[in-house]
């Protein structure tokens, strides 16, 4: 034999014996099948698929209905419904079942659909909602290039003004700024424009002369600020939407944001302004605290932030009854009738440790929340009272929701 062919033999003989090594998986090996990442049967877990079932036993005092009238002082009807009028029908059954008086829509947007929501809400249902206008910044320009956008054409806070004007000759009753004033909105050069910017004072300053308030979504949550990795107590939320995030150089500080919007606060003190999410700043009462003792002007609303706030009930709860004629009531519905029904008993019962959303797992955080039980007086603040002050249109509409409701019980 030669030395090639016995090169070969032994060559072939190694193959063979791996291949019955291995029961001929050196060759025809079987696909691996990955276990699920479930907690059972002593496999890992991954955090998107905690389910965990709280063996608390504790008292619960359930509410289908608000103890109050109440006003809703943050709604995206628009957004939201889309125009549908079965949706919307559907919706003031549920307003009617939970003692929901109105809404206000923060959806009106001065770029022409103003006039449109106005007339999807009010052909049927004028007296349960009153609506926000907001500023068209981009006007007739491009998306993408900022240069081209309507803010930044001389005069443009000054036609805001007057186009604020007629809309509340019309009947509209406040205006509503998004966080993308701050976080998203550019300058041509590139530069994001700043909450603060004094070219826009103008209609700041004119919302004061109409007794408008105005709604201001600055920042977002404190955890969006910060580094999505295994210290982020939103860890699990920003994993399915990391474009949530806001950390990073291109973007403003969150302290930087809110210190912009309190300048402007600060420079109109006869215009009244509400912070949406509690000011945003849920997670830091004292600090809210702070901001209501120094600006007189400023007001805040709950709309998504019951989680945080029944986090912490005993500093919530001190919050609501030092502050309840600064307070309003928001959902930043319309939700499903199961979410409005664990507000009512946030607001309402002292029961402990329940969700605080209807949704699995929880939107906002991994936890749970314990009710407030507010006193009689501070909840008619908050539900209504505080909004019929502050708000046009709404103190009328009430009167004829509690007309309505007074005509339902007679015999």
């Amino acid at each position: 034999m030669t030395i090639v062919a016995k090169i070969l033999q032994l060559n072939c003989q190694a193959i063979l014996a791996l291949f019955l090594m291995f029961g001929g998986s050196a060759v025809a090996q079987e696909p691996t099948v990955s276990k699920p990442l479930d907690g059972r049967q002593g496999r890992e877990l991954l955090l998107k698929n905690f389910r965990p079932r709280a063996q608390l036993k504790v008292a619960e005092h359930l509410r289908t209905r608000a103890a109050f009238p109440v006003v809703d002082v943050h709604t995206h009807f628009f957004y939201k419904l889309r125009s549908s009028e079965q949706a919307l029908d559907d919706y003031v059954a549920i307003m009617d079942r939970n003692g929901i008086a109105m809404c206000v829509s923060l959806d009106g947007s001065l770029n022409g659909r103003l006039e449109e929501h106005v007339k999807f809400l009010w052909s049927n249902y004028k007296d349960r909602f009153v609506v926000f206008a907001n500023v068209d910044w981009r006007g007739d320009g491009t998306e993408d290039n900022p240069a081209s956008w309507a803010c930044h054409r001389a005069g443009f806070a000054e036609r805001t003004a007057k186009q604020l004007a007629a809309a509340v000759q019309s009947g509209i009753s406040g205006l509503k700024l998004f966080k993308r004033f701050g976080l998203e909105y550019k300058n041509p050069d590139g530069s994001l424009i700043k909450v603060d910017d004094r070219r826009f004072d103008p209609i700041w300053q004119a919302c004061g002369k109409l007794g408008i308030p105005i709604i201001v979504h600055t920042a977002d949550p404190a955890a969006f600020f910060e580094p999505i990795d295994e210290t982020n107590e939103r860890w699990e939320e920003l994993s399915r939407h990391p474009d949530w995030s806001f950390h990073g150089e291109q973007y403003p500080s969150r302290n930087e944001l809110l210190e912009a919007r309190n300048r402007v606060i600060g420079r109109h003190p006869k215009t009244k302004f509400i912070g949406a999410h509690v000011a945003n700043n849920p997670e830091d009462l004292k600090v809210v605290r702070g901001w209501l003792d120094k600006y007189p002007n400023l007001y805040v609303e709950t709309a998504s932030r019951i989680s945080e706030l029944g986090r912490q009930p005993f500093t919530a709860r001190k919050f609501f009854m030092e502050y309840s004629d600064r307070i309003l009531f928001g959902t930043d519905g319309p939700w499903p009738e199961a979410r409005l029904h664990i507000n009512w008993r946030f607001f309402e019962t002292a029961d402990e440790s329940f969700a605080y959303s209807e949704k699995v797992p929880p939107p906002q955080g991994m936890w749970q929340i314990h009710g407030l039980n507010l006193p009689d007086a501070v909840l008619q603040r908050l539900y209504f009272e505080n909004a019929c002050r502050l708000i046009p249109g709404v103190k009328a509409r009430l009167m004829k929701y509690r007309q309505m409701e007074s005509e339902k019980v007679k015999p």
